[in-house]
């Protein structure tokens, strides 16, 4: 059976995955507290989300709810520079 991969495995994924959260929220206007409303979740975590010194993983439920407020596709939030 294989072992779970720890956040700090993926750490370089989670930190663009809020960057690019962020960048969306920004380019609809929003704040922070208005998306975390949207879904339904505290301004801090969303937060904690979107900092890229804290790792902060999400489930694919929030996820899909984060894309849906910001109107954008779900994978475009994986579109990752690396």
């Amino acid at each position: 059976m294989k072992q779970a991969h720890s956040a700090s495995q993926y750490s370089f994924e989670y930190t663009e995955l809020g960057y690019n959260i962020a960048y969306y929220r920004k380019h609809r206007n929003l704040t922070q507290e208005q998306l975390a409303e949207m879904v339904d979740i505290s301004r801090q975590h969303l937060g904690a989300i979107e900092a890229p010194n804290i790792i902060r993983p999400l489930s694919l439920d929030l996820l899909f709810a984060i894309a849906n407020a910001l109107n954008v596709e779900p994978y475009k939030l994986f579109l990752f520079n690396r």
